[in-house]
C-alpha cells in the first residue's frame, strides 16, 4: 500500500502555496487528512527531527471558533489560513464568522470532505457509516457559495495543485476574501505512488498561480481629484479601511498633511488614520445623535454635511443617506476608490449607498498606488500655488488643530471622571460599583502603556464592543496598522456577526509569532457581555491554553444586549396603549404622559427606562459567570476577577473615615479567587487600576489568559 494519497498531496500544495497553518476541526471525511498527518510526524518533518507537520495544525472544539481564529490570523500577518470542517454540518457550524470573514475581505481558506459517493465497496473510502447517507445533501457548498470569492471541487490527485492554488489564487486577489473547497472521501483517499507525488508537488511553480497587482488610476482621474482637493474650501477624506495595507496609511497622510484635508474613520476595521493626526477627525459608526444635540463644528457630522469635495477610499459605507444631518450637500463633488470592489456588488443597496449614487468618478485603484499618484500631482500644483489658496489652507489647519487637540483634552477629562460609583460615605446594606466606559478605556489605556516594555507601541486590540465601538476607537487611541511600530494597533471584525474576537485573539497570536519572533507585547479583546458569549469561551480558553497563545479579555458587563433595545428605540422612542399602563412602568417612567382624549384616551411612555431583562434583552438576575467559564474551560489556567457589581458589607469595609468623609481606605473583594485588594476610594478607580494591571502581569509573565469582568451600568 502507498504511504500517499491525494489528501498528500492536498496537505503539501497548501504549504507550497504558503499556508503555514490550519484550524481544524475533524469528522468521518477526513481519514487520509489524519493519516497524512501521523505519516509526517512519524517522519520528523521539521529541520530538529520533532513529530510536527506542515501545516500547522491547530484543534478548534468548534467551527465558528475556528473560522474567526483564521481571520485574527490572516489579519495579523496578511496571510491566508486554512479552515478544514466536516461536511454539510461543519459547513454550517462555521456560521457567522462566514459573513465576518466576507465582508472582512479576509483571505482564508476554507476546506470541507464530503459523504462518500460509493456504498458497495466499489472505491476506499465509501459510505462505512450511517450518518454518511444522512450528511450527503444535494449541494453542499450552497450553504455558504454566496459569501465565497470561488468554490471549487476536488476530483482527482492529479488536478488538486492546481484546484488548490487557482482558489488561494482568488483568495488573496482583491478583493480579497473567503474561498471553499470541497471533496468526496474516494477522492481524498486515492492512492498515489511516491514518484507521482513528487512530481505534482513540484510541477505547478508558485510563480504562476500570482496574486493580481494592485491597480492603478487612469492619470486623467488621478489629475482631476488632485485638482478638486487642492482647490476644495472645505475638502473631507474618508476610510474605513484602507489600513490593511500600511503603506497606504502613509499615503494617506501626507495627502492630508500636503492640502490640510481632515480626514475621517467611518466604521473602521483597522486604523487607517493615527489618532494623534492632528487633521484626524476621529472614528464615527454613524449613529443618530441625541435629539437637541446643538451643531458642533468640530463634529464628524458638520464636516459631512458642509464638504465641498469628498474622497472616499476603501468604504463600505461613509454616511447614511436617510439621515440629514449625515448626508453630504448635494452640490458636493464626491470621488470613490475602492482597491476591490467600488460598487460594492455583493451589497444589495439602495440609491445612495456609499456614496455610489452621489459620485463624479466611482474607480477601481488600490489606495496606496491611488494615493501616491494624487500626491504627486497635489505636490505640482501646490508648487504652482493653483487656485491661490494657501492662506485658506493655513487657517483651516489651525482650525483643526485647536479641535484635534480639544477633542483629546475633552476626552481625557471624561476618562478620568469616575462618576458612577456608591462612595463609602452613602453605604447602607449595599453598594454597587459601576464604570463609565471612557474611564475604564483610559484606565486601560494608561495601564498598558505603564506595565508593557513597549509603552503599547506592540499591542493589538481586538475591538467587538458592539455599541461602544466608537468609544473604544476614540479612548484607546490606536495610533497606526498592524506592523507599522507606531503605536497601539486595533482591529475589528468588519462584519456583523458575534464572537470574532475571541477566537481571532488566538489567530491573532500564532499569527504574530509565525515568523519565529513575536509581534506583539500584549494582545487585549475588548468584548461585550453578549459578545463574550457568542465567542464560544469554552472552546477559545482551551485553545489558548493548548497553544499557548494568552491574551487579556476585558469585558464590559451592561448585562445583557444593549443593540436591540437602542435599535427599539431608533424606531419606538414611545409606546401608546389603548389602556393605562401597569404600575411597574409609572415607577420606571416618572414622565408618562396621558393623552387628554385626543388619541382616544391612550397612555404614551417613553422606553428608555424600560429594563433588558422585561425586554428580554437582559441577562438577569442570575447572569453568567464570565470568569468562571473561561476557567473552567480551561481546567484553572485563565486567571480572572469581576470589578464592580454589588458589594456587600461583607465584602466592601471603610477604615479611617470619619463623619461620613471619604478619605479612608476600601477593602474590596475584586475576585471569585478570594483575593482583595485595597484602594484609596476614589470612585472605584484603584481597584480597576490594579486589577488591570494584574491581569496585564498574568498574560505577560505567567503567559496565562486573564479575564476581566467590568460592570457598567446596566441596560
Amino acid at each position: 500500500m502507498s504511504t500517499y494519497t491525494a489528501s498528500s498531496v492536498f496537505l503539501k500544495t497548501l504549504v507550497d502555496a504558503g499556508i503555514t497553518h490550519a484550524f481544524v476541526n475533524w469528522g468521518s471525511d477526513h481519514p487520509a487528512l489524519l493519516a497524512d498527518l501521523e505519516r509526517q510526524r512519524a517522519a520528523g518533518s521539521n529541520s530538529d527531527g520533532a513529530a510536527a507537520t506542515r501545516p500547522e495544525i491547530v484543534t478548534c472544539p468548534n467551527e465558528m471558533v475556528a473560522l474567526s481564529s483564521a481571520q485574527g490570523f490572516a489579519q495579523a500577518t496578511g496571510k491566508p489560513a486554512a479552515v478544514i470542517v466536516h461536511v454539510d454540518v461543519g459547513t454550517q457550524s462555521l456560521a457567522g464568522a462566514v459573513h465576518n470573514v466576507d465582508r472582512n475581505r479576509c483571505p482564508v481558506v476554507i476546506y470541507a470532505g464530503a459523504s462518500p459517493f460509493s456504498a458497495h465497496g466499489e472505491h476506499k473510502g465509501g459510505r462505512n457509516e450511517w450518518i454518511m447517507w444522512m450528511q450527503d445533501i444535494p449541494d453542499q457548498s450552497s450553504v455558504v457559495r454566496q459569501y465565497m470569492r470561488h468554490v471549487a471541487q476536488l476530483n482527482s490527485a492529479q488536478t488538486i495543485p492546481g484546484t488548490v492554488r487557482r482558489a488561494i489564487q482568488v483568495a488573496t486577489s482583491e478583493p480579497k476574501g473567503p474561498v471553499y473547497i470541497w471533496a468526496r472521501r474516494e477522492v481524498m483517499e486515492e492512492d498515489i505512488s511516491p514518484s507521482l507525488f513528487d512530481s505534482l508537488s513540484l510541477s505547478k511553480p508558485l510563480e504562476i498561480w500570482p496574486t493580481l497587482s494592485p491597480s492603478a488610476l487612469a492619470p486623467s482621474t488621478a489629475s482631476l481629484i488632485a485638482h478638486a482637493l487642492v482647490s476644495a474650501q472645505r475638502p473631507l477624506i474618508i476610510t474605513s479601511h484602507l489600513g490593511r495595507n500600511r503603506n497606504a496609511v502613509k499615503a494617506l497622510v501626507e495627502l492630508s498633511s500636503l492640502v490640510v484635508i481632515p480626514a475621517l474613520q467611518v466604521c473602521p476595521t483597522v486604523v487607517s488614520v493615527p489618532s494623534s493626526h492632528p487633521f484626524g477627525l476621529g472614528t464615527t459608526f454613524l449613529t443618530p445623535r441625541p435629539p437637541g444635540t446643538p451643531e458642533d463644528v468640530d463634529h464628524p457630522y458638520h464636516h459631512l454635511t458642509t464638504a465641498d469635495t469628498i474622497l472616499v477610499i476603501d468604504s463600505e459605507l461613509p454616511w447614511i443617506p436617510s439621515i440629514p444631518y449625515q448626508r453630504p450637500s448635494p452640490s458636493a463633488r464626491i470621488f470613490v476608490m475602492d482597491g476591490g470592489d467600488p460598487l460594492k456588488t455583493t451589497m444589495k443597496m439602495s440609491m445612495g449607498g456609499g456614496g455610489i449614487g452621489e459620485a463624479e468618478v466611482v474607480v477601481r485603484a488600490d489606495a496606496e498606488v491611488g494615493l501616491g499618484q494624487i500626491v504627486e500631482v497635489v505636490k505640482g500644483l501646490l508648487v504652482k500655488d493653483v487656485g491661490g489658496a494657501q492662506t485658506s489652507r493655513e487657517q483651516r489647519a489651525e482650525r483643526l488643530r485647536r479641535g484635534h487637540a480639544r477633542r483629546l483634552a475633552e476626552q481625557d477629562q471624561i476618562g478620568a471622571s469616575f462618576p458612577s460609583s456608591t462612595s463609602p460615605s452613602t453605604l447602607s446594606s449595599q453598594a454597587r460599583i459601576t464604570y463609565t466606559v471612557p474611564a475604564l478605556l483610559t484606565t486601560l489605556r494608561k495601564s498598558i502603556e505603564r506595565v508593557t516594555t513597549s509603552q503599547g507601541k506592540r499591542t493589538l486590540v481586538l475591538n467587538e464592543s458592539i455599541t461602544n465601538f466608537p468609544l473604544v476607537w476614540e479612548y484607546m487611541r490606536p495610533e497606526g496598522p498592524i506592523g507599522s511600530e507606531g503605536g497601539l494597533s486595533m482591529i475589528s471584525s468588519g462584519g456583523s456577526s458575534l464572537g470574532w474576537a475571541l477566537g481571532g485573539a488566538v489567530g491573532a497570536s500564532l499569527g504574530g509569532r509565525s515568523n519565529g519572533e513575536a509581534k506583539f507585547d500584549l494582545i487585549v479583546v475588548i468584548v461585550g457581555d453578549g459578545s463574550f458569549m457568542f465567542g464560544v469561551p469554552s472552546s477559545v480558553y482551551w485553545m489558548a491554553r493548548r497553544y499557548d497563545t494568552p491574551f487579556l479579555t476585558v469585558i464590559l458587563n451592561n448585562g445583557g444586549w444593549r443593540a436591540p433595545k437602542l435599535s427599539m428605540l431608533s424606531v419606538h422612542p414611545t409606546l401608546q396603549l389603548s389602556q393605562s399602563p401597569d404600575s411597574s412602568i409609572h415607577q420606571l417612567n416618572d414622565n408618562v404622559q396621558t393623552a387628554n382624549g385626543d388619541i382616544g384616551g391612550t397612555d404614551e411612555y417613553p422606553l428608555t427606562n424600560i429594563p433588558g431583562d422585561r425586554l428580554t434583552t437582559g441577562f438577569g438576575p442570575h447572569p453568567p459567570d464570565y470568569v468562571g467559564i473561561a476557567s473552567a474551560a480551561s481546567v484553572g489556567w485563565v486567571w480572572g476577577t469581576k470589578v464592580g457589581g454589588d458589594v456587600s458589607p461583607k465584602a466592601l469595609t471603610v477604615t479611617a473615615t470619619t463623619n461620613a468623609t471619604v478619605d479612608g481606605e476600601t477593602e474590596k473583594l475584586v475576585g471569585g479567587n478570594g483575593e482583595c485588594a485595597k484602594a484609596d476610594w476614589d470612585g472605584g478607580k484603584g481597584v480597576l487600576e490594579r486589577a488591570i494591571e494584574e491581569g496585564i502581569r498574568k498574560v505577560l509573565e505567567e503567559r496565562r489568559s486573564a479575564v476581566l469582568d467590568c460592570v457598567l451600568e446596566g441596560i
